[in-house]
């Protein structure tokens, strides 16, 4: 007899090969997804001006995204490990369309707030799901197929201000309608998706990374938990500054007009997408926990300088942060999926639902303090955040270096 569903996830040998073909699907909807995302923030001196907002609403708007994109990501990774479920992520994307269309014709400060709920919800489905599909397809190689699936994400992230300053910025808040075809175009490929991902769990084939059972004591898996969640958290506190609030930092000390800080934006975030293509491999490579540590704690210097270098120092350096800090999370992904193998689904909702929750609630902060400080005040004190990356230390060695 086969195996039920919620069993035959977590209890069947991956694909032998890596599924190239299925891994760049799965990465090209990723950018898609994440350059449909990346519009709101994108959006933020536009709706700033036109609504009176103060810098603490901005945060807000920020929060109430990313909390609606965290809380319900372990819950749906849970969910998919026991019960795999193909074609949820076209009926995540579904949501980050009514959200867009909402955010285009959205008229006030609590319709923009139910509009990116709308888009985080579509994102807490995608996440978990998609990381599934990944591991899936990796083959036994695990670090690359994330940073195959990352990368897409990171480039999304890169092009959405690019292109909400070559098309929302100079037409105003509606034309985020022009962004709708991307969202069927992700609608489309994740049908196809979803059709492989079927045909693997009709041959019984798994969908989780691993059957082995963790190889060390569960005090020192919540340990390491933990580890990762601070690290976690000093990364993405830090990115969430720099992608809210280094348009505003641009502008007010180098006196860049919008379009241009827009435009160093984009620099920032293109260069955490080369970042990030090096993480797994290198992971694969030499070890996950050298990869987290030297990414945190290597973009330390960089970041302290930033805060105090001039209009093309600030650019480069920032660059520079992205370059470096980004290689990190795919790491800590894969590294956490080994502590608790055949729960890739969880691990996944987890970390994203942390990444995401935690930029909300940076975005918040950093948001609050501004508007008692100064923007450049909060690029000072989150320059310190990286040297957290310190703890990646103590962190068990888990894997065999290859």
């Amino acid at each position: 007899m086969n195996p039920p569903a919620r069993n035959r996830a977590a209890a069947q040998p991956e694909p032998a090969g890596t599924v190239y073909p299925i891994l760049l699907l799965v990465s090209v909807t990723h950018l898609l997804n994440d350059m449909m995302q990346s519009v709101i923030p994108a959006l933020y001196p536009l709706l700033k001006e036109k609504f009176g907002f103060t810098f603490a609403q901005i945060g807000l708007i920020t929060l109430v995204f990313q909390l609606a994109s965290s809380i319900l990501q372990p819950l749906v990774g849970r969910y998919a490990d026991r019960h795999p479920q193909p074609y949820s992520l076209t009926a995540g994307m579904c949501f980050t369309l009514l959200g867009l269309l909402a955010l285009a014709f959205a008229s006030g400060f609590v319709p923009l707030l139910a509009a990116v709920a709308l888009i985080g919800w579509g994102s807490s489905i995608f996440h978990p799901e998609s990381s599934r599909v990944a591991q899936l397809a990796a083959g036994g190689r695990k670090g690359l197929a994330q940073s195959i699936f990352q990368v897409g994400g990171n480039a999304g992230s890169a092009f959405g201000p690019l292109l909400a300053a070559l098309v929302v910025i100079p037409y105003g808040q509606h034309a985020i309608v022009w962004f709708l075809p991307a969202a069927l175009l992700a609608i489309v490929i994740l049908l196809r998706i979803g059709d492989w991902y079927q045909r693997q769990l009709t041959v019984g084939e798994a969908a989780a990374s691993g059957t082995g059972a963790p190889q060390l004591p569960q005090r020192k898996i919540r340990r390491a938990l933990l580890i990762l969640t601070a690290l976690v958290f000093s990364k993405y506190f830090y990115i969430a500054c720099m992608t809210n609030y280094f348009t505003f930092f641009l502008i007010g000390k180098f006196a860049f007009t919008v379009t241009e800080a827009q435009y160093c934006l984009f620099a920032f975030l293109a260069a955490s997408a080369v970042g990030t293509v090096a993480g797994g491999p290198l992971g694969d490579r030499f070890g996950r926990k050298y990869v987290i540590w030297g990414s945190i704690l290597g973009a330390a210097p960089f970041a302290l300088l930033l805060p105090y270098a001039g209009p093309g120092g600030t650019v480069a350096l920032a660059a520079l942060v992205g370059l470096i800090i980004s290689s990190a999370f795919s790491a800590i992904v894969v590294y956490a999926t080994e502590l608790m193998p055949g729960r890739v689904g969880m691990i996944a909702g987890l970390f994203f639902g942390l990444m995401f929750g935690l930029g909300g609630l940076g975005s918040a902060f950093f948001g609050w303090l501004a508007d008692r400080t100064s923007i450049e005040f909060i690029f000072r004190i989150s320059a310190l955040l990286p040297l957290l990356g310190i703890v990646a230390g103590l962190l068990p060695d888990v894997e065999r270096r290859r």
